[in-house]
C-alpha cells in the first residue's frame, strides 16, 4: 500500500522513500527465500527422524507379536535385521539434524521452553520479560543514573527512591505490600510526574506501565466508587473500577494519584487498605493485588513555603533542604489523617529550579525536538547562547520547567513548522538556532535567530551529535 502511493507523490522525500522502500522490499524477498530452504531443509530432516523413530515402534510392536506367537524365526529377523538398521539410520538422521542446528540456522523446535511461556506470560499479563526470566540487580544498581538523564535537579528525591526501591527489591520490605509507597511535596513544574513516568519506563520498561488517577476527579463522594467500581445494580458495573481494572490487567505498573490533597476524604479508607493490605477488592468481589506496583501520591501542600525559604536564605539549597522537608512534612501532617500518613514509606521533597538547572531541561527538550525532526530528515543544530536565552525567557521559578516547553513551542517549533509548509525548509537542511544580540547588548532584548546552514558549511560544522 506504501508503495503504491509513494508512486503517485513527486516530493523528493517520496522518491527517496519509494527507492528505499524497494532496496528493503528485494532484501526481504532475499531473506524470505533463505529462510523458507532453511525452514524445509530442517523439516525434511525432523520428518525423516519421525518416521524412522515411528517405524521402529511398528517393528518393536511386530516383534512383540511374533514372540508372543512364538514366530522365533520372525522375531529374531525384525529384532536382528530391520531393528538393528534402523536404529543406525535413527543415529545417522539425529546427527545430521544435531549438526544442522548447531550451525546456527535452527527455525524449528519439537518441545516448548522455558523462554516460550515466559513470553507468552509476559504479552498476556504486562509483566516485562527480564522479571520473568533473570534478578533485577543490574538494573537497581544503574537506577539513579538512568533517572538522573530525564529528572534535573532533584539528587535527594532520586536517590530517595532509588533506596527505597532497592530496599524492596533486596526483600528487606514487607512482601504483602507494594513495592515503595512515596509522597511527591514540592512546586508546579519541578519534576514529579516526570520522575514517575521515568520510573515506569525503567522498571517496566514501558511509560504505559505509569496509571495515572487524577484526584480531581474525586472530590465528590459519590465519584469515589468509580475506583473500585460501581456497586451491583448501577451503571457501569460491569466495566470495573478504574483503578482496580487497569492494575488487575497490568500488575507491574506505576500508580500515580496526582493532586492527593484534592480528593474526597472516603478516598482515603482505599488507600488505606492499599497501603497495608497490598490489595483491594472490586465491586465484583475480585482481589486486585498490588503488591508488584509502585504508588506514588503529589501534592503541592508546602509550595508557598518552599518558594518563601529559598527566596529568604542566602544559603545553597542543600544546606537547608532537611529543615525545609521537616517543615513540608509537617504541613503534610495537618492536612493528611495521621493513620495515612504513617503507612508511606518515604516524603519526598521536590526543591524549586535554578537557572542553571533550566538550561539543562532547554537541552533535554531541544534534543526531543531533534529526534522528531530526524524522522523528516531535518538536522538541527543550537548553539550554548541559544540555550542561554530560550531558558532566560523560560524561568520562571513559581512554574518550574513548564514555561520552557511553551517558550520552545512558540519560538522554536511553530517557526520550524511555518518554514516546513512554506518550502523554506526541505529534507536533508540543516537549522541552526542561534541568538541576535541587541544592539544596546542587553540581554532580555536578545532574540532567537533559526537559519538554514548553507551546503558548503555543513561539512566543516560538528554541533550536537
Amino acid at each position: 500500500m506504501e508503495k503504491l502511493s509513494l508512486k503517485n507523490d513527486t516530493a523528493k522525500a517520496s522518491k527517496d522513500r519509494l527507492i528505499k522502500l524497494e532496496h528493503d522490499l528485494g532484501a526481504l524477498k532475499q531473506k524470505q527465500q533463505e529462510l523458507n530452504e532453511q525452514w524445509e531443509n530442517e523439516k525434511i530432516l525432523m520428518n525423516r527422524v519421525r518416521s524412522i523413530k515411528e517405524e521402529i515402534d511398528r517393528v518393536n510392536l511386530e516383534m512383540e507379536a511374533a514372540e508372543r506367537e512364538y514366530n522365533l524365526n520372525r522375531a529374531a529377523e525384525l529384532k536382528y535385521g530391520t531393528l538393528m538398521s534402523l536404529q543406525r539410520q535413527l543415529e545417522e538422521a539425529e546427527k545430521s539434524l544435531a549438526d544442522y542446528r548447531k550451525s546456527g540456522k535452527s527455525l524449528l523446535r519439537e518441545e516448548v521452553t522455558d523462554l516460550d511461556i515466559a513470553e507468552i506470560v509476559s504479552r498476556w499479563t504486562g509483566i516485562p520479560l527480564s522479571n520473568l526470566q533473570q534478578t533485577e540487580r543490574e538494573k537497581l544498581v544503574l537506577l539513579e543514573k538512568v533517572l538522573h538523564k530525564r529528572v534535573v535537579g532533584q539528587d535527594m528525591a532520586v536517590k530517595s527512591v532509588a533506596d527505597a526501591i532497592r530496599r524492596s527489591r533486596a526483600g528487606l520490605s514487607d512482601p504483602n505490600r507494594p513495592i515503595a509507597s512515596f509522597m511527591f511535596m514540592g512546586p508546579t513544574g519541578v519534576g514529579k510526574t516526570e520522575l514517575a513516568k521515568a520510573l515506569a519506563g525503567y522498571l517496566f520498561n514501558t511509560e504505559n506501565a505509569l496509571v495515572r488517577i487524577d484526584m480531581s476527579e474525586y472530590m465528590e463522594k459519590h465519584a469515589v466508587s468509580r475506583l473500585v467500581g460501581a456497586p451491583p445494580g448501577y451503571v457501569g458495573y460491569e466495566e470495573g473500577g478504574q483503578l482496580t481494572e487497569v492494575v488487575r490487567r497490568r500488575p507491574y505498573s506505576v500508580v500515580l494519584f496526582d493532586e492527593i490533597e484534592k480528593a474526597h476524604h472516603d478516598v482515603f479508607n482505599i488507600l488505606l487498605q492499599l497501603l497495608d493490605d497490598g490489595r483491594i477488592t472490586d465491586s465484583q468481589g475480585r482481589t486486585v493485588s498490588f503488591t508488584n506496583t509502585v504508588l506514588i501520591m503529589t501534592s503541592n501542600i508546602g509550595s508557598h513555603y518552599i518558594l518563601e525559604t529559598l527566596r529568604n536564605t542566602q544559603d545553597s539549597k542543600d544546606a537547608v533542604y532537611d529543615v525545609m522537608k521537616r517543615q513540608v512534612v509537617e504541613l503534610a501532617r495537618q492536612t493528611f489523617r495521621p493513620e495515612f500518613m504513617n503507612r508511606i514509606d518515604e516524603y519526598i521533597v521536590f526543591q524549586p529550579l535554578d537557572s542553571k538547572q533550566i538550561r539543562k531541561i532547554v537541552e533535554i527538550q531541544l534534543n526531543r525536538v531533534k529526534d522528531r525532526l530526524k524522522q523528516k530528515n531535518i538536522n538541527i543544530c543550537y548553539t550554548e547562547e541559544a540555550i542561554k536565552l530560550l531558558a532566560a525567557l523560560g524561568f520562571d521559578p513559581n512554574f518550574g520547567a513548564r514555561p520552557v516547553k511553551r517558550v520552545i513551542q512558540q519560538m522554536v517549533e511553530n517557526e520550524i513548522a511555518m518554514g516546513i509548509l512554506r518550502g523554506d525548509i526541505k529534507d536533508e537542511d540543516t537549522i541552526i538556532l542561534d541568538h541576535i544580540p541587541s544592539a544596546e547588548d542587553v540581554p532580555s532584548q536578545n532574540r532567537l535567530c533559526i537559519r538554514k546552514m548553507e551546503n558548503s558549511a555543513m561539512d566543516a560544522m560538528v554541533a550536537n551529535d
